[in-house]
Formats: C-alpha cells, sequence, structure tokens
C-alpha cells in the first residue's frame, strides 16, 4: 500500500524520513551492556576519545543518565600529504534503576574508553516483623 499525504494521490514524499531521527540517535548514542550479580548492577558505556571531564553522570527519579561531549581532532601531515579528521557530538544515555538499586553509593571509574559505573544493590529490607507474646486475661 502506497502511504499518500492527506488522502491525495500523490505519494507521501516524506514517508522514507519518518522516524530518522530516531535512527540517528539512536546511531550516535555510545554502546553500553549491564549486567548485575548480587552485590550490584554494572553498567559498561564504550566512550573512546571522550575526556573523563566531559562526561556527566546523574540520578533522578531512579533514572541513571550518562551524558558528555565528544570532541576528537587527528591531523598527520607528510611532505607530499595531508590528513585532517574531526569527531564532534553530544550523546546522552539513560537507564532505569532498579527498586533495590542504592544510587548514594554509586561509582564510576573511565578506563581504556570505557566507562564502568557500580550501583550497589541495598540489603533486603527486614519484614520488621517481630514475635508478640501471648498474656492472659
Amino acid at each position: 500500500m502506497v502511504e499518500t499525504n492527506q488522502g491525495g494521490l500523490w505519494p507521501n514524499l516524506y514517508a522514507p524520513l519518518k522516524g530518522f531521527g530516531t535512527r540517528v540517535s539512536d546511531w550516535l548514542s555510545p554502546a553500553s551492556d549491564a549486567s548485575s550479580d548480587d552485590k550490584a548492577y554494572r553498567i559498561a558505556v564504550e566512550l573512546p576519545g571522550v575526556s573523563e571531564d566531559d562526561i556527566e553522570l546523574n540520578v533522578e527519579d531512579g533514572m541513571l543518565s550518562v551524558s558528555g561531549e565528544k570532541s576528537e581532532t587527528r591531523e598527520d601531515k607528510g611532505e607530499t600529504w595531508y590528513f585532517s579528521e574531526r569527531e564532534y557530538g553530544s550523546f546522552r544515555r539513560s537507564f532505569r534503576l532498579p527498586g533495590d538499586a542504592d544510587a548514594d553509593k554509586a561509582e564510576a571509574h573511565v578506563k581504556d574508553g570505557v566507562l564502568e559505573i557500580t550501583v550497589p544493590r541495598k540489603p533486603p529490607e527486614s519484614s520488621g516483623g517481630r514475635k508478640i507474646a501471648v498474656k492472659k486475661g
């Protein structure tokens, strides 16, 4: 079926561009992976060429957000040639934290272009139950 614009007979020229912004933002978002064990949640985000000073981490309403800006310039010169490459752009990635994540104790480290975030799990809450003595009368 051909998509038409406003019920007309002409094909919608914008149909191939639908969702283009979403596809571009997915393409520019840094790759990441997440794992957990009984002690902590771990998130690794690939940020090659991004300085630790250009990375910002925030936690708000149970969402952990990683954002920043990449600005990298590479320039090579030879006797008869010249090569220049620039990469610029901002990024943002968000992760919903589970209810037992202790965001106040989260830590982050950058090594070899990978940001590693560790969010400890809160200890299980006790039921707060107690034994009640039964008395006569």
